[in-house]
């Protein structure tokens, strides 16, 4: 008989963040990107600042002092997984100033591709109640939400007197609760200059739905040209006559009116020459019925599918409760653009 023991079974603690990261993670792309840079990566690589933002993220990290510090501190469990090397404060400060974002953006859409690939189900998801009938047609919400950055030291996104903001413009998947499109800009912008950017984003078909701060008449009928449909709050003041109008008694439940208007402003009048649809409906929001005007450039739907639509756009208010509640968006690890952006991608990809 031999007398050797059995070899003890080798214990491993293996977190949810490494198997999200060996797992999920096409780690070789973050160096493929960055090989174009021109702000090289000698000893602090770009894969380890954008495993270690991320990090920050899982562990709810306040300060770059605190992501140096982890990162020392597991320094042996870091290496082990995707060659992660921990920073000193200066070069990780550095890195995030010089380094170029579009790094961080373009592998948060790889990831986000690469998903797409495994899994089509899990980017398209499903619409439900009476948008189920869209389920072949993309729906895709486009909002803003402003961030607010301490002013003192940071004067490049000055927004009012002693504040400080960026402002996130997104299209978000109404069916899939995921970022479609996302584009940063100043918070004393207004939203109607990212417009077209945003509308570009989406392909003939496609469904877009904003709010009246997007209710730009030149970029709307830029849109319908293109085959997109829209689905936007009316503004207040808006000149206009009825070309047609729904009998009352033919009108659904909660419908106040449909009507089929042309613009008369002298400037709208140009910049939407063709006729539009106007609904107003009862809408119910956070448990609380509110009237509403719906303008659009689809004749085909019911009037409540329209209002409906709107209703859906509240999806991509989730999403941004999400990334200010959930994720680390409240201080920020740098004083610069590009350290803000690095940030924001990185909690985006979390």
């Amino acid at each position: 008989m031999s007398s050797k023991k059995p070899r003890a079974t080798r214990r491993r603690m293996i977190s949810c963040f490494a198997q999200i990261v060996q797992e999920h993670i096409p780690g070789w792309k973050i160096e493929q990107i960055a090989a174009g840079e021109k702000v090289k990566a000698r000893k602090f690589s770009y894969s380890s600042q954008v495993y270690l933002l991320m990090l920050s993220q899982f562990l709810h990290l306040f300060s770059l002092n605190e992501i140096v510090d982890v990162s020392k501190i597991y320094a042996p469990e870091l290496s082990r997984l995707r060659g992660i090397t921990p920073a000193s404060l200066n070069t990780f400060s550095n890195a995030n100033r010089t380094r170029d974002p579009k790094v961080m953006q373009s592998f948060f859409w790889e990831v986000y591709d690469s998903f797409r690939r495994l899994d089509g189900g899990f980017i398209r998801g499903r619409h439900h109640g009476r948008l189920t009938r869209f389920n072949l047609r993309g729906i895709y919400a486009i909002d803003s939400s402003t961030i607010q950055l301490a002013y003192w030291c940071i004067g490049w996104a000055k927004h009012r007197q002693r504040k400080a903001a960026v402002k996130i413009h997104m299209v978000a998947n109404v069916a899939n609760r995921l970022p479609h499109f996302c584009v940063f800009g100043r918070a004393r912008d207004h939203d109607s200059k990212m417009e077209d950017e945003l509308f570009n984003s989406l392909k003939e078909g496609d469904i877009g739905i904003a709010d009246r701060a997007y209710n730009h008449f030149k970029a709307l009928y830029r849109q319908s040209e293109r085959g997109v449909f829209f689905v936007v709050r009316e503004k207040a003041g808006m000149k206009y006559k009825v070309v047609k109008r729904v009998a009352k008694e033919d009108l659904g439940e909660n419908i106040i009116s449909d009507e089929t208007i042309q613009l008369t402003g002298q400037r709208t009048s140009k910049e939407y020459p063709c006729a539009m649809r106007r609904v107003k409906a009862r809408v119910k929001v956070d448990g609380h019925w509110r009237t509403m005007v719906f303008l659009t450039n689809n004749f085909e739907w019911a009037a409540s599918t329209i209002a409906e639509l709107y209703r859906a756009r509240w999806e991509v208010e989730l999403l941004f409760r999400e990334l200010k509640q959930t994720l680390q968006l409240q201080d920020f690890y740098g004083e610069n653009e590009n350290a803000v952006e690095w940030q924001i991608w990185a909690a985006l990809l979390t």
